[in-house]
């Protein structure tokens, strides 16, 4: 409900959550006790998955040395507000992605739902998740349009973690791998971007 609806139901009344609403969540690996996966549903409303892996030798060096004497948490300030992301989002709304765009996407989001090693690929709402990103991605470049590199950059960030992958797939290859042999066999358009 929260994460769809962005309300809250408590003993029958229902809350509407301020703005702007975001929910990041962590993963550990599945092989770690107490770990179980999201069901596929609950997956398909976060709108990306970061892969961070270990920091390099130099910011762990940092970080020993950032928390050696205290917490930097504790002196931990805002660096945006949410009046500044709320005018963002609204901004990201309005850059144009332009149909040729809109057709390579969607041939990106087919060709998941037609992959021989995948049960289930990209959903609807995984369509307007990727509309959403590619535009945030966009206004981050400073365009007020979207290009197909927009979209080749996001899309396994954006898609992979919305497949379910069939038992010979699970066994052959990632879901990330199948992402970019997709982006591998979809022609790029070179025209008409705008």
């Amino acid at each position: 409900e929260v994460m769809e609806e962005r309300t809250v139901t408590i003993a029958k009344q229902t809350h509407s959550l301020p703005e702007p609403f975001l929910v990041i969540a962590t993963q550990n690996p599945l092989e770690s006790a107490g770990t179980f996966p999201l069901p596929d549903a609950q997956l398909d409303r976060f709108l990306l998955t970061i892969r961070q892996g270990y920091p390099t030798r130099e910011a762990e060096k940092e970080m020993m040395n950032r928390f050696q004497m205290n917490d930097p948490l504790e002196t931990l300030h805002s660096i945006i507000s949410s009046e500044e992301i709320i005018t963002m989002q609204k901004r990201a709304r309005e850059v144009l992605v332009g149909n040729d765009v809109q057709d390579y996407l969607l041939e990106i989001i087919e060709a998941t739902r037609n992959h021989e090693l995948i049960e289930i690929g990209v959903s609807p709402r995984g369509t307007l998740a990727f509309m959403r990103a590619i535009q945030a991605r966009a206004i981050l470049n400073e365009r007020d349009y979207c290009t197909p590199d927009d979209i080749k950059t996001l899309a396994a960030s954006v898609c992979a973690h919305r497949l379910t992958l069939t038992i010979e797939g699970e066994m052959k290859t990632t879901k990330e791998q199948i992402m970019k042999e997709i982006l591998h066999t979809i022609s790029v358009p070179v025209e008409n971007v705008r």
